[in-house]
């Protein structure tokens, strides 16, 4: 008889929600998409809830249609934390080994990961996770997996995940309000972001994922499969957005439909000259756009104002150009100058950018990539990474308690056999 699991996710973004269902067939280890969702919502201002109720009604919205569309009942989720209000900190913990043998246990891995989260933080500061970046046993390091080995003394060094704690119960208070329990601490964008692009040999060879939100980029880098260190500045494509509504006094949303349909990096754009505003002539007609070397494209002048084609793509440059400043600033202080052989993924909304992947490669340097999901059926859509990595770590998160219950288990079986024997 197959097994499956069925989890849901939530990414809770600046001006959507978006929602996905997915399901784990453990006997072919596929991971299906069951369902997906996106609704329109200003609920975050830089990461921040300042409407819950609306957040709750928007999530509603969204289970709703998940559970409809996917044919189950949506009661639990994980979800997404992010903004610049996000930190980390490098930290170390030290512990003596408990056995007798002085073979390390899942237990003294426990102890000491407890040991290095044993920090002063600020009252309004909260840890959401550790991540070990290596193992040190009687001053040898460089272990990766110390259970299992001997050792008296086991140290670790490892990178503190944390968030502004209002932020976070918000965040809940909101999905209560929605009847949404939380299977798990809210998770960082960018690590649920990298979850979703990545494979094993790009951590393992170096590289870094620049996930381009509406209202921030994440910037998260890693070697030698682990986390080297994320970074979250205030920027993103809402930027481009009001830029283009400011230099070309319209409103908001014409601005988004110029950005999205004539936005571009490309070094050749098309050469689009408006006339003046539509005026009737004697015979009736209308003034149409002027062409120049290019196919006939369907007129937009009853909607969108007059501009410059020039003048849109040096708005959208300079935001990037300014963008690409802060990846520099962000590479230089995590790496040290090291180089990321495996290069630089891009994903999420503002990734659609055309011309962005060429411009990356001459500002950064890097061998550079639109970042893909990868790992389920039916996701490939760069602005739904978020939602697919938080599935497949919450996956990964129960493959590891499994397996952990699993051997737990084989133990108490291999003492039962040997107190048989017993007198």
């Amino acid at each position: 008889m197959s097994k499956f699991i069925t989890l849901a996710a939530f990414d809770v973004g600046t001006y959507a929600v978006k929602g996905l269902c997915c399901k784990k067939n453990f006997d072919t280890g596929e991971v299906e998409v069951l369902s997906q969702s996106e609704v329109a919502s200003s609920v975050l201002r830089s990461g921040e809830t300042v409407r819950t109720e609306r957040l709750a009604e928007r999530l509603v919205v969204v289970k709703d249609e998940l559970s409809k569309k996917g044919g189950c009942k949506i009661k639990e989720a994980l979800v997404n934390v992010n903004g610049s209000h996000l930190f980390s900190l490098a930290t170390q913990g030290l512990v003596s080994v408990s056995r007798a043998d002085q073979r390390i246990s899942q237990e003294d891995v426990a102890r000491v990961l407890r040991a290095a989260q044993t920090i002063h933080l600020p009252a309004n500061k909260e840890i959401l996770d550790i991540y070990p970046l290596e193992y040190i046993i009687d001053n040898d390091g460089s272990v990766k997996d110390p259970v299992g080995l001997q050792g008296m003394r086991l140290e670790v060094k490892a990178t503190l995940l944390g968030v502004f704690a209002p932020i976070k119960e918000n965040l809940e208070k909101a999905f209560a309000l929605a009847g949404i329990s939380l299977l798990e601490n809210p998770l960082p964008s960018p690590l649920a972001a990298s979850r979703a692009v990545l494979l094993p040999e790009h951590k393992d060879l170096g590289c870094m994922v620049v996930d381009l939100g509406a209202a921030c980029t994440s910037v998260t880098i890693f070697e030698k499969g682990d986390l080297k260190d994320f970074s979250v500045f205030p920027i993103g494509s809402a930027n481009i957005t009001n830029d283009i509504a400011i230099c070309l006094r319209t409103e908001i949303q014409t601005a988004e439909i110029i950005k999205k349909q004539f936005g571009t990096l490309k070094a050749q754009v098309k050469k689009y000259v408006m006339a003046k505003k539509p005026k009737a002539s004697k015979k009736g007609r209308t003034a149409k756009i002027l062409e120049a070397d290019i196919e006939p494209e369907p007129t937009w002048e009853e909607i969108l104002p007059a501009f410059s084609p020039k003048l849109l793509k040096s708005i959208v440059e300079d935001r990037f150009n300014q963008l690409f400043c802060e990846i520099q600033k962000a590479l230089k202080k995590i790496t040290n100058g090291e180089p990321l052989p495996a290069g630089v993924f891009f994903t999420g909304g503002g990734s659609y950018m055309p011309g962005l992947i060429e411009l990356a490669k001459q500002k950064l340097k890097l061998p550079c990539r639109l970042g893909q999901p990868r790992g389920a059926l039916g996701c490939e859509d760069p602005k739904m990474a978020t939602c697919l990595g938080l599935v497949l770590m919450g996956l990964d998160a129960f493959e590891e308690d499994k397996e952990i219950e699993l051997n737990e288990g084989l133990k108490e079986k291999i003492k039962r056999l040997f107190r048989s024997f017993l007198p």
